[in-house]
């Protein structure tokens, strides 16, 4: 993974010692709230319904076992002794202290984190797909394109100030695992004719109040021309977007309101004129960074696979989580095991210190210290030898990190809600407690492949609108109420979900959702999945399902 150099460390150490004037001039009273909310966002410090909350970088989802043991740290000495996994995948935390956060900034700098672009009108952190570097079937590793995005824009001038927050993600393979289609800007990685490598840029996707799907704007870019595109879109943004209305202000009503081919014809105007300016990537810088991700020292490893099959055979556990929660690996032998943040009963993402610390044992134990975020508010251990895996799960069990649920109904997204967000219109953890509980493991394998994503408010942090059943929290006359919406995808086949109908309280929830799924399991033709069924058979029997008998 990347390394500091000499810049990173002093822009880290230096926004450090700002922020700690900052925060003493706040406490002294020397400035008000109003004049501190712009300087605190820049630092990815919130104030949400109850406390601060602290939101930390983790670009494109790669820690090592050093930064995590770190974070555990801070969550025990900081903190309440736990942190959540967000669907960028970064990591918050939900109670510090004011005067303790330069401290905690100060923690991260010690290995080569900070919270920069964490919040605020500015490019967020670069997201990518969390088996990069390992996944069968990858072009290329993205995370080199996203480290260079990330240098690129970390406090660049003209960027720091856009009309509104602006989001992007980079995918190495056909199977996006990145959801790039619904970000400001997704990049896959593809190769042309020539079998030279590039990127498809699509702009203008998104979710929240106005949710769109991304629209390709050029089907193959070069790879040193990858800034100066990038550079091309944002100023266009910049100009056109909207300051006026925050809620039309995102790139995606820009396009929609300028037209896509119009919106295209001023990004190329503009890229024609930088294209071969100072952003024309030199090989040699690409090639450089690229070093930083050079594959870990696997050993040659054999098929032999015997031990792990007598085990799946004999234990049902293990071998249901073999099935869900092990991904093909590009190295022969070796193995990609997810480790589920979704235990039944607990808050989806949510992760305790001592839960840390223990994974980045295992990291170093069994993944070359290496572990991964992902969108879906789970962990990766992405280079696992596949005769260890019985070792891994055993030492997982003993910890609670050994659900077999990864794509599975109880592997919820969930945000925090109305329990620790203040723009939350209702509670989302509880809801998705009720759901996991409701079903049994053989129930969840029976129903397969289901995804269920849960927003507290309209601001969709959980990707309501790109469930396969998303769950919107809305306020009605003082009661939480809940909108049900099905036929969503991030996936590279990506689509919005269609509002069923009218909405339900809370207590209606589970059982509409399993009408839903009755309804698909029903219906569904030899080896469907449930989004499968819907595309084939629309919202009708559905709606008819569960407003017939609602």
């Amino acid at each position: 993974m990347y390394r500091y150099d000499e810049h990173d460390h002093a822009i880290v150490q230096d926004r450090v010692k700002q922020f700690r004037r900052q925060v003493e001039r706040r406490m002294a009273g020397e400035i008000s709230e109003e004049q501190f909310r712009p300087l605190r966002l820049m630092n990815g410090l919130y104030l949400q319904l109850h406390a601060y909350m602290f939101r930390i970088a983790i670009p494109y989802g790669t820690l090592n076992s050093r930064q995590l043991r770190k974070l555990a740290f801070i969550g025990r000495r900081y903190d309440k002794g736990y942190g959540h996994f967000t669907t960028r995948q970064n990591l918050q935390f939900n109670w510090p202290k004011l005067e303790e956060t330069p401290d905690m900034l100060a923690e991260l700098a010690e290995v080569e984190m900070h919270a920069i672009q964490t919040s605020g009108n500015c490019i967020r952190n670069v997201t990518s797909d969390q088996y990069a570097g390992a996944a069968l079937g990858e072009i290329e590793d993205p995370r080199v394109w996203c480290e260079i995005a990330r240098q690129w824009s970390t406090m660049h001038p003209e960027f720091s100030f856009l009309p509104r927050k602006f989001k992007i993600a980079i995918t190495g393979c056909e199977r996006d695992r990145a959801a790039v289609k619904v970000h400001d800007i997704g990049l896959i990685m593809k190769r042309d004719a020539g079998g030279e490598v590039g990127f498809e840029v699509m702009v203008g996707g998104g979710l929240g109040r106005t949710p769109f799907i991304a629209k390709t704007i050029r089907e193959f870019l070069p790879k040193e021309h990858f800034l100066s595109y990038l550079e091309a879109i944002l100023r266009v943004y910049n100009q056109l977007g909207r300051r006026d209305n925050k809620f039309k202000a995102r790139i995606k009503v820009t396009l929609h309101e300028t037209g896509c081919e119009e919106f295209t014809r001023l990004v190329e105007e503009e890229w024609a004129q930088i294209k071969d300016s100072a952003l024309r990537l030199p090989k040699e810088e690409a090639d450089r960074i690229a070093a930083h991700f050079a594959p870990p020292p696997f050993r040659a490893l054999g098929d032999e696979t015997s031990d792990v099959d007598s085990r799946a055979a004999s234990d049902p556990l293990f071998g249901g989580w073999l099935r869900h929660n092990i991904a093909d690996h590009k190295a022969r032998g070796y193995a990609i095991a997810n480790i589920s943040l979704k235990p039944i009963g607990e808050p989806p993402g949510d992760v305790t210190s001592d839960q840390m610390d223990l994974m980045a044992d295992l990291a170093d134990e069994f993944s070359f210290g290496e572990l991964r975020v992902t969108h879906a508010q789970n962990l990766v251990l992405p280079h696992v030898e596949w005769e260890r895996l019985p070792e891994l799960f055993d030492k997982l069990a003993v910890a609670g990190l050994a659900s077999p649920n990864i794509g599975l109904l109880s592997d919820i997204i969930c945000c925090p809600g109305l329990d620790y967000c203040a723009l939350a219109s209702a509670r989302s953890i509880p809801i998705a407690t009720q759901l996991a509980e409701r079903y049994t493991t053989q129930e969840q394998e029976e129903i397969g492949d289901l995804q269920i994503k849960i927003s507290g408010c309209i601001n969709a942090c959980a990707h309501h609108h790109v469930g396969h059943i998303g769950i919107l929290g809305v306020d009605r006359k003082g009661e939480e109420h809940y909108q049900i919406q099905i036929g969503g995808s991030a996936c590279e086949n990506a689509s919005l979900g269609k509002i069923l109908g009218r909405g339900f309280s809370a207590d209606q929830v589970v059982g509409v959702v399993d009408r839903i799924i009755e309804t698909y399991l029903e219906l569904r033709e030899e080896g469907e999945e449930f989004i499968e069924t819907y595309r084939r058979l629309g919202q009708d029997p559905f709606k008819e399902r569960v407003y017939g008998t609602a």
